[in-house]
């Protein structure tokens, strides 16, 4: 086989291991009085899983950069174990592209990837006083700003490659709620009132209830959920919260050890993959 092949198949086994490993294990729910701090904090949980595959896949990458082109004989137990792993990979990616198939009615929602829009529904825009209507449209432009439909498709193409995992289903379900409140407060701080907002959520869920040909995705979550954000929009609003540099030091963490996966996969990664594809 070529080496391109080779990788593929590497990938797909060693990466797809060392995820379904990773993606097993519980995370708990993270803990902030600031919507926008618990938002940031569930992030961080939903992509910490792919931490040690990447760090694999960086380290084939290194070993593929000085492995000769030349025709590798990959053990026929090796493809067919990999088989399971690639399924997944195109389980997730059938699914994301399903997924970008607009809802038939949609109440209110802010879609497109890279040009987010906001859409209101003629019966909704009716049913809500001028200053529910107002609120929810603030709480729409606050998931455009941060470009929320992009970050909602890549954490579910995430979460599926985790797959069966109930944890990953957990920490995508953890973070979209954390979403929700974070774009709530910051549409508070755009002068919106909390209880308008309440008023237009209430709203849409009992439009919701009353016509289920009518899809309410910033709605989120299950009933518990839905007194939560009640709860949080009529306290009083809370101050606002300093950006946290946690995420430029994981990243900057993170930068280093795929580097450095490189360099061990240049030097080591020879032996390695030898040794894998003669012990089949």
């Amino acid at each position: 086989m070529d080496r391109e092949v080779v990788l593929a198949i590497l990938v797909a086994l060693c990466c797809g291991a060392v995820l379904t490993a990773a993606g097993c294990c519980p995370t708990g729910r993270p803990v902030a009085s600031s919507g926008r701090t618990l938002e940031r904090r569930a992030w961080r949980r939903l992509w910490l899983p792919f931490g040690p595959a990447l760090f694999v896949f960086a380290a084939l990458c290194g070993w593929a950069l000085v492995e000769p082109a030349c025709a590798e004989r990959v053990p026929t137990c090796l493809v067919w174990a990999a088989l399971p792993f690639a399924g997944v990979v195109a389980r997730a990616g059938w699914r994301a592209l399903r997924s970008l198939i607009r809802p038939p009615d949609v109440a209110v929602a802010t879609l497109g990837l890279l040009r987010p829009r906001i859409i209101v529904s003629p019966c909704i825009r009716e049913a809500l006083d001028d200053d529910a209507l107002a609120a929810a449209v603030e709480h729409e432009r606050a998931h455009a700003r941060h470009l929320d439909p992009l970050r909602l498709w890549l954490a579910q193409f995430g979460s599926d490659l985790l797959w069966p995992w109930p944890a990953a289903a957990a920490r995508f379900r953890c973070w979209r709620n954390a979403l929700e409140l974070a774009r709530d407060e910051e549409a508070r701080h755009s002068d919106i009132a909390g209880a308008d907002l309440a008023v237009a959520i209430l709203t849409l869920l009992r439009r919701g209830q009353r016509d289920a040909s009518l899809s309410v995705p910033t709605l989120g979550g299950d009933e518990s959920f839905v007194e939560e954000r009640i709860g949080r929009l009529l306290r009083p609003l809370e101050a606002d919260a300093p950006g946290s540099t946690g995420s430029a030091v994981w990243l900057v963490a993170a930068s280093a050890g795929v580097v450095l996966a490189v360099f061990l996969g240049a030097e080591l990664g020879e032996r390695v993959v030898r040794a894998l594809l003669t012990a089949f």
